[in-house]
C-alpha cells in the first residue's frame, strides 16, 4: 500500500476517533466510547505499517501535525469552538514545521 495512503487512513481514522471521543462526554456514551476505541486500534494499526517505511520521527510529526489541523477545523466548525490569535499562530507553526519536513528533508515520506 502507498506510504501516503496509509497515512491519509491513519490521519482521517484518528481524527473520526478524536471527534467521536468529544462525543463519547467522557467516556459516558457507550457508542461514541466503543467507536472512538476502535477508530483509535485501526488508527495505530495504520500508524504501525507506515513505520516501516519511514523513521518513527518523521511519521508521527506528519500524522500528529496534519491530525492536529483536521480537529482544529472540525472543532471550529463543528462544535463551535474557538480559538484566540495565539492558537491560530501555534497551529500555523505545527502545519510549516510538518511543510517543512516534508519539502526539504531526506527522512520524509518521499
Amino acid at each position: 500500500m502507498n506510504n501516503y495512503l496509509i497515512l491519509i487512513v491513519a490521519i482521517t481514522l484518528e481524527v473520526a476517533g478524536t471527534s467521536l471521543l468529544k462525543l463519547s462526554n467522557g467516556f459516558t456514551k457507550l457508542w461514541p466510547t466503543l467507536g472512538a476505541l476502535a477508530l483509535y486500534a485501526a488508527t495505530f494499526y495504520c500508524l504501525s505499517l507506515l513505520l516501516r517505511a519511514i523513521p518513527v520521527g518523521v511519521a508521527y510529526a506528519l500524522w500528529a501535525g496534519l491530525g492536529i489541523l483536521l480537529i482544529t477545523l472540525i472543532g471550529i466548525f463543528a462544535f463551535g469552538q474557538k480559538l484566540d490569535p495565539a492558537g491560530y499562530i501555534g497551529i500555523g507553526l505545527i502545519v510549516a514545521g510538518v511543510v517543512v519536513l516534508n519539502l526539504f528533508s531526506n527522512t520524509s515520506i518521499h
